[in-house]
């Protein structure tokens, strides 16, 4: 197995309430991740936010409105990734993930994401920028760029078109990034149809709207949706920059999506250790015969997998003390968390993370690792969550690399 770790930078309240400064939470984050790169993880990923959680609460269609604090402080990848390349040596870093709809759309991503990897360069010329990208978890953080419905149909169809908007994004960001020269005419074209939809219910809605709108004399079997991006032919700046040390990641669990931005170049995806087994062989499978070829033979560590990790090692406990401790910590974290995105705490849910997250002493952990991934997966461990305390973060993650690491290949080998 390979290991990286997440970084999420959450400025919420711990199971205790307490919230530290922006200063406290970077200085926690610096420390983690050069621990992390001595430790010898593969890649650090960095979550990114996009404008303020607390002030969307005020919102008229607040996305999250019983969140605590700020659901995340890297609003600026590029410059972090290259501040956390400075203070390090050997780890790469990731985003998890940008979204391509905010900070300017995906062609003020692309120019970023380019100068990113030519400075990277410059210093570095073995370490790789991890790009993952996507439409964005939080609506709200790509409404002031302009993604919102522009007419009714537009807003009938929404829950649908987004996904549609984030296609038409992704070739924009990607054809740049290759080294393209295009213009809005040389992208795909948005055309609805009743497979976008779930329901027969929820397409005659878009095409009563749009029949309203435009008096047709009969209501259409498809419809075409203006691009959302206009312009004439454009590339960016700068052109000569190392691609070799960019690598790309879809945040998405669409498989046509998945499959359409392999077409422009090589696009990994994204995964959680929630996922069930049958969708993540099926991903594995289809993307084994959809990985653009310049990205070489698909492999399972092409699809990094979300895990929290609630580790127990401390001294003075007992292996069992240890294991109940870590139950503890993982079930006030993650009531804490189920607290915070919906307003109230749902026992089912917290459950059923506790089932998928990585919960006890170190002996459990590694038999939890073995019985739930593949011997070539890549864990994308996340320490951090809804814990403040840097100095047992760290010891959580010399536990999980220096004893649960060895002890999981041990394992392995002996099977």
């Amino acid at each position: 197995m390979e290991h990286d770790i997440f970084f999420s930078i959450s400025q919420t309240p711990d199971s205790n309430g307490q919230i530290p400064s922006e200063s406290e939470m970077f200085s926690n984050y610096f420390e983690q991740l050069q621990h992390a790169d001595k430790l010898g993880f593969g890649t650090g990923w960095i979550a990114q936010a996009h404008l303020s959680t607390e002030t969307q609460k005020s919102n008229s269609k607040p996305v999250v409105p019983h969140w605590q604090g700020e659901v995340g402080l890297c609003t600026d990848f590029p410059q972090l990734a290259m501040e956390s390349f400075r203070k390090t040596n050997n780890i790469n870093i990731g985003s998890a993930v940008i979204s391509i709809l905010a900070s300017g759309g995906p062609i003020a991503q692309a120019e970023r994401i380019a100068n990113t990897v030519q400075f990277l360069s410059m210093m570095d010329e073995k370490r790789k920028l991890n790009i993952g990208f996507s439409a964005g978890r939080f609506e709200f953080m790509a409404r002031p760029y302009g993604i919102t419905p522009r007419n009714l149909y537009e807003e009938m169809a929404w829950p649908a078109l987004r996904g549609q908007i984030f296609m038409e994004a992704s070739e924009i960001f990607l054809r740049l990034l290759r080294g393209d020269t295009i213009s809005s005419d040389d992208i795909r074209e948005t055309i609805l149809t009743r497979e976008n939809f779930r329901s027969d219910e929820d397409w005659l809605k878009v095409q009563v709207a749009y029949f309203a709108e435009t008096k047709l004399e009969k209501v259409p079997e498809s419809i075409t949706i203006p691009n959302r991006y206009v312009f004439e032919d454009i590339s960016i700046v700068p052109k000569e920059w190392n691609r070799e040390q960019l690598e790309l990641v879809a945040g998405t669990h669409d498989p046509k999506t998945q499959e359409f931005v392999n077409q422009f170049l090589p696009v990994k995806v994204f995964n959680l250790s929630i996922t069930s087994p049958e969708v993540i062989d099926d991903t594995h499978l289809r993307m084994s015969k959809n990985f653009h070829k310049d990205g070489g033979e698909w492999q399972r560590r092409d699809m990094p997998r979300t895990s929290f990790v609630f580790i127990n090692d401390e001294e003075g406990l007992t292996p069992s003390q240890q294991s109940d401790a870590a139950k503890v910590e993982a079930s006030n974290a993650l009531e804490a968390y189920w607290n915070a995105l919906e307003g109230t705490i749902d026992p089912g849910k917290v459950a059923r993370a506790t089932n998928n997250a990585l919960i006890g002493n170190v002996e459990e952990v590694a038999n939890q690792m073995v019985e739930r991934f593949h011997s070539e997966d890549r864990i994308m461990a996340w320490f951090d969550f809804f814990n403040h305390d840097s100095k047992r973060v760290c010891r959580n993650m010399s536990a999980y690399m220096n004893k649960v690491a060895p002890l999981v290949e041990k394992i392995l080998e002996e099977q």
